[in-house]
């Protein structure tokens, strides 16, 4: 099984980058080597990433202070970055001969990766923030590896029919359970290692945008309220239950990890027992993310403007309600749905959620209530679901100033006790 849109989907002014990803079916030699390549990336990964913090620990000091005290005497390294770096491969291939079977744009694309990660690191974004430390990897960390060019005169992937031919790998067969549409470019061809094979995903360029819809055009909109007792709510009181494929999944899981700590670690029963844990994850994560797609459908067809609430979901993730919201995922869902509103050609809108579940939808008053109060009961007369008060306050604070009609759900007028309906998914991606 795999997915015709990724959530790394990127859109540009004038085309699309979409992921179409498929099931590659090599025989024992070639995932021999497919194994051995990200083995030797990954060595070659820690010694580029070791050769940067060597560099960056040598040269840096404090402002008021020298660091003859902590830091070794020296010749002083010139800067290392990925063009001192890439410079240095032929030189790799001399001194260790196995990388002469790894095509060069893999290795290159490998210290990319580092390079991105690196600058993350240390260049903070826009916003101000930066990202992680890169990390050494461990065994089987790295598990993928990228051709930048397919079906060129140069490239090192082709994709003729459903036969992937590799450089220096071979002919391996591509299971196409749906084929690429006519017109989409190939730009780059990844292929990787999951807990039930090998796969390769292909990023294909659709210059075929949809035009936005303009807003003189909006006929409906909506504003959802995601949470963990449902997994949304709708401004027109429609709901969707929170499926908890990992709740489900918990006794099943704990099972076989049991099993697995009582195997004696690198036997050939513990990479067996370790695979049915990995393809249990596997599948879990399989079926939040076509639930989510299938929500995410749903909503888009339905409405023509989604307005969302713009959630701090890390900072909430890490409170006692952990394992829950990250089981809901909702910044994977959020991303796949503004992914699936610009391929229709639909719009969303990220508002701030501050005060929308303390606020009257009818009337404005704030109506303090704790978490555990699931029913918002103002003196205007509204009672109604907290969730759909909520999104009704969303509605509201998105769709300021747009030509919309009502949202069909409560006339404040006519105060009403209201309960939300549950809709039942049957759609398609």
């Amino acid at each position: 099984m795999s997915y015709i849109v990724s959530h790394a989907t990127k859109w540009y002014y004038d085309y699309m980058l979409l992921t179409y990803q498929y099931k590659l079916n090599p025989n024992p030699k070639q995932v021999v080597i497919l194994e051995t390549w990200g083995e030797l990336l990954r060595r070659h990964w820690n010694y580029a990433l070791g050769q940067r913090l060597d560099g960056l620990k040598r040269t840096r000091s404090r402002i008021d202070r020298c660091s003859l005290l902590s830091e070794p005497i020296g010749e002083i390294p010139s800067k290392v970055d990925y063009y001192t770096q890439a410079s240095d491969l032929k030189q790799t291939s001399y001194l260790y001969p196995d990388y002469k079977n790894i095509y060069a744009d893999c290795q290159q694309q490998n210290l990319m990766r580092l390079d991105k990660a690196w600058k993350r690191w240390l260049v903070p974004d826009k916003n101000g923030k930066r990202g992680g430390k890169p990390r050494f990897k461990k065994q089987g960390d790295i598990s993928s590896f990228t051709f930048p060019r397919v079906n060129s005169p140069k490239a090192g992937a082709h994709l003729t029919g459903n036969i992937l031919k590799l450089s220096k790998i071979g002919e391996i067969e591509v299971i196409l359970h749906r084929p690429i549409p006519d017109g989409f470019e190939i730009k780059q061809a990844t292929i990787l290692s999951k807990a039930d094979g090998w796969y390769c995903s292909f990023y294909a360029k659709d210059k075929t945008v949809p035009d936005a819809l303009s807003v003189d055009k909006i006929k409906s909109a909506t504003g959802i309220d995601v949470g963990l007792e449902k997994f949304l709510t709708t401004a027109d009181g429609q709901s969707i239950e929170v499926p908890q494929y990992y709740r489900k999944a918990q006794s099943t899981l704990a099972r076989i990890q049991r099993h697995l700590a009582r195997l004696t670690k690198g036997s050939k029963n513990y990479q067996k027992q370790a695979s049915k844990v990995a393809r249990l994850h596997l599948h879990v994560a399989r079926q939040r993310k076509e639930f989510h797609y299938h929500v995410a459908h749903w909503l888009v067809n339905s409405y023509d403007l989604i307005i969302f609430e713009n959630l701090n979901i890390r900072g909430l993730a890490r409170t006692r309600l952990a394992k829950s919201i990250l089981d809901v995922a909702w910044s994977a869902f959020l991303e796949i749905m503004q992914a699936v509103a610009v391929k229709r050609g639909k719009l969303t809108l990220g508002v701030d959620p501050r005060g929308t579940s303390i606020n009257c939808s009818g009337c404005g008053e704030r109506v303090e209530k704790t978490l555990a109060k699931r029913e918002h009961s103002c003196s205007c007369g509204l009672v109604i679901d907290r969730d759909w008060n909520s999104a009704l306050n969303l509605l509201k604070r998105g769709s300021v100033g747009l030509p919309i009609p009502g949202c069909r759900g409560l006339d404040s007028s006519q105060p009403m006790k209201q309960q939300v309906s549950f809709v039942n998914l049957r759609c398609s991606r």
